[in-house]
């Protein structure tokens, strides 16, 4: 786990080294323990490491293999690159690390642009062949590395995060009107290749991108899953899709360990990450050490599910530690979150990850995590009501569960010079909903959440609040042959007994019942839910400062009418309304977007 940042020049000048070694370094908490720099020719590459697999300044990076005549940075884990390697030894490759990067580098060698099809991990990579000056992009199947771009005449930039980017400068910093209209309808998501930023885009996830000496730039999808039924696995039983998901989620988790360092998990107490606790102990972990953070209630929301998880920990062992959170502490947590995000993000739990993540990194340098769960086993509210309709019908019902706001409620919240021509949010929606290999509405409703909405939320979030501090996450229920497998169970399965009914079941065979048999619960942090006190503060000075007045994004009676009753409107989703434009001044301000 790392950050990697870089440039091609397509204009004949050499690639500027000092700007790209300064991105790397505004992302040094990201890999505190080395940095490097390469350049040649048109390409330059910078990279900070956070030594996990392979201590020795070996794998350091940018790795440059002269035998091959390839360069690059490396962001993420190959959980198979030992079997990866014996296959490339096999083939007549030599190494001279015992790390995942080389392997990376070497299967690039071996296999082209086709080498991320052999990855089994989370990556985000950049491979520059010296001779041809070909730059070669790829950002694993879920996206759980991030991988920015800017591009501008001439020059490309690309970085693990946004603020290296800007760091780098001549960055066009101006509003997207269709990306904030994505931010403000789907509660922050702002699905790929835009970002909230004109001059910053994203590479989608799944995608390798090569930029040619000729000029020419190819994008290609390289995975996308089937979410219809198998005729293979068609006369399989309830208890056969139960026991296949253990087995493949088990590998999953068993996948995670690998690592030359300890491997912690953060434990919510919810059936996810106990989950991957209890598949851990099955395993013979001993001594695994697991970690929950909890806040004080505030407005009669409770702030902690200690009680669960404190059970998981007694049961299996584990050498637990507890995080509890005053209110009067959320603001400089809040704020240090807030800088740490590379796009705006309001779900309330980025405080939680983020000051759980603090503590978690004095101990250890990598965690597994549950993130995804829901996503991919059907646990959320909207997806029960997707069952009613029939498959070509699911807009309108996904949309009523699932959107903030419609068209009409963006009209009444932005001025008329940052309102997007037509209604895209939806028009976005309906086109992925619409595409062929999802055989039902709750399949259609599935794919989008777990390849777009998955993508830019949950897995964001724990990406940018625990590398923040160091800390690698690691996310077994996005293992890809996981989700392949899901993908294809029947979503009368998933939908069972309130929602991941056939996950209920597995963890019924390892878990307490009282951790199953519960009402859903969240990574909760009332304090942003119900604003008050210094919070509420704090988000009026957002909205109220200079830099706000200027850019003008909100129309003012919406934001009086929010102030004068902060707590009166929420999203579908529970979140905030007002904190929804608080977060995003707050966001810009933070990174110097005037």
């Amino acid at each position: 786990m790392c950050g990697l940042s870089g440039e091609l020049r397509r204009d004949g000048a050499r690639a500027d080294v000092a700007t790209v070694e300064r991105m790397a370094a505004a992302m040094s908490v990201r890999g505190p323990d080395d940095a490097g720099s390469w350049s040649h020719g048109c390409t330059a590459l910078a990279h900070r490491r956070l030594e996990i697999i392979d201590l020795s300044a070996a794998s350091g990076q940018p790795l440059v293999d002269p035998a091959a005549g390839l360069a690059g940075v490396f962001n993420g884990c190959i959980y198979n690159y030992r079997a990866l390697r014996a296959e490339l030894e096999a083939r007549g490759h030599r190494f001279f690390s015992a790390g995942d990067t080389e392997v990376v580098v070497k299967a690039y060698a071996e296999w082209g642009t086709d080498f991320v099809d052999h990855l089994i991990g989370m990556f985000a990579v950049a491979i520059t062949e010296r001779d041809t000056g070909r730059l070669v992009l790829a950002r694993d199947r879920l996206g759980i590395k991030p991988l920015y771009l800017a591009e501008s005449p001439g020059v490309v930039r690309f970085a693990s995060t946004l603020p290296a980017l800007l760091a780098g400068g001549g960055v066009d910093t101006s509003i997207d009107p269709v990306a904030l209209s994505h931010f403000l309808s789907l509660h922050s998501i702002v699905p790929a290749p835009r970002t909230i930023l004109r001059g910053v885009s994203k590479l989608p996830p799944a995608t390798v991108r090569t930029y040619e000496p000729d000029g020419r730039v190819r994008d290609r999808v390289y995975w996308e899953p089937s979410f219809t039924r198998d005729p293979g696995r068609a006369d399989w039983s309830e208890r056969d899709w139960q026991d296949a998901l253990l087995e493949s989620l088990t590998v999953a988790v068993r996948r995670r360990m690998v690592a030359d360092v300890p491997v912690g998990v953060l434990l919510s107490g919810g059936l996810d990450s106990s989950l991957v606790v209890a598949l851990l102990a099955d395993e013979g972990q001993r001594g695994l050490s697991t970690y929950s953070i909890g806040f004080d209630a505030v407005g009669g929301r409770a702030g902690n599910e200690f009680v669960y998880s404190d059970m998981v920990a007694g049961t299996f062992g584990t050498d637990h530690h507890r995080v509890e959170v005053a209110a009067a502490d959320l603001v400089a947590p809040l704020e240090a979150a807030v800088a740490a995000m590379s796009e705006p993000m309001v779900s309330h739990d980025c405080v939680a990850f983020y000051l759980l993540s603090e503590v978690v990194a004095r101990h250890v340098k990598v965690v597994q995590s549950g993130q995804g769960a829901d996503e991919i086993l059907g646990g959320y509210h909207w997806y029960p009501p997707l069952a009613q309709v029939d498959r070509g019908r699911e807009l309108g019902t996904y949309a009523e569960a699932f959107f903030d706001r419609d068209a009409a409620g963006l009209a009444e919240v932005l001025n008329p010079e940052y309102l997007p021509a037509g209604d895209p949010v939806r028009e976005f929606v309906a086109a992925h909903l619409g595409r062929a290999g999802a055989e039902t509405a709750v399949d259609a409703g599935l794919r989008i959440d777990t390849t777009v909405m998955l993508v830019d939320d949950p897995v964001k979030r724990v990406d940018n609040m625990t590398m923040a501090h160091g800390l690698e996450a690691r996310v077994p229920f996005l293992d890809h042959e996981f989700v392949e497998l899901a993908a294809t169970c029947p979503p009368a399965l998933k939908l069972a007994q309130g929602g991941k009914g056939v996950l209920k079941e597995i963890g019924r065979r390892v878990l307490p019942r009282e951790v199953i048999d519960r009402p859903k619960g969240y990574f909760p942090v009332p304090g942003l839910t119900h604003l008050e006190g210094k919070l509420l503060d704090r988000v009026r000075d957002a909205l109220y400062a200079p830099e706000a007045q200027r850019r003008n994004l909100f129309r003012a009676d919406y934001v009086e009418t929010l102030l004068t009753n902060p707590n009166a409107e929420l999203t579908p989703l529970h979140g905030n309304k007002l904190w929804q434009l608080g977060l995003l001044e707050m966001w810009l301000q933070s990174h110097g977007i005037d």
